[in-house]
């Protein structure tokens, strides 16, 4: 991966606020991949008490963001079809890890898995991205 696109990467994500709220923290990203993690805390909860579907979703985007925008040119998302299969504890260190396994000029389609701690499966996505020909407009960040 371009060492410039991936410290642009990395910087803007460390600014970027929606993360932030989650407290999303990026552990690996490389060309097509890319791996985040957050802590099941109690405010992710929802009604029963389990972890809220809309957060698993928040840690599912990230990955799905920077992988898509790894190459160095924009892509946004196109669809997103998430399976949800557990239930972690609170208190869980859960992981999404984005691989792409197709990319064409235009779209690119990845696969995303939330696991806990323990690697139980937590949650699969599916995602598809559209392409843009246009560099990623934070390229500047890095040195």
């Amino acid at each position: 991966m371009d060492e410039k696109i991936k410290e642009a990467i990395i910087k803007k994500m460390e600014s970027e606020p929606f993360p932030k709220k989650f407290g999303i923290k990026l552990i690996d990203v490389q060309k097509g991949y890319a791996k985040v993690a957050m802590t099941f805390t109690e405010d992710m909860g929802n009604m029963f008490g389990m972890v809220h579907g809309g957060a698993l979703v928040a840690l599912i985007d990230e990955a799905f963001e920077i992988a898509s925008n790894s190459h160095g040119t924009i892509a946004v998302a196109l669809n997103m079809n998430i399976t949800y299969l557990a239930t972690p504890p609170k208190g869980s260190r859960l992981t999404a890890e984005a691989k792409e396994f197709n990319k064409t000029k235009k779209t690119a389609a990845y696969d995303i898995r939330v696991t806990d701690g323990l690697n139980n499966l937590i949650a699969t996505c599916q995602a598809l991205v559209y392409r843009m020909d246009k560099p990623l407009p934070f390229l500047h960040l890095s040195p």
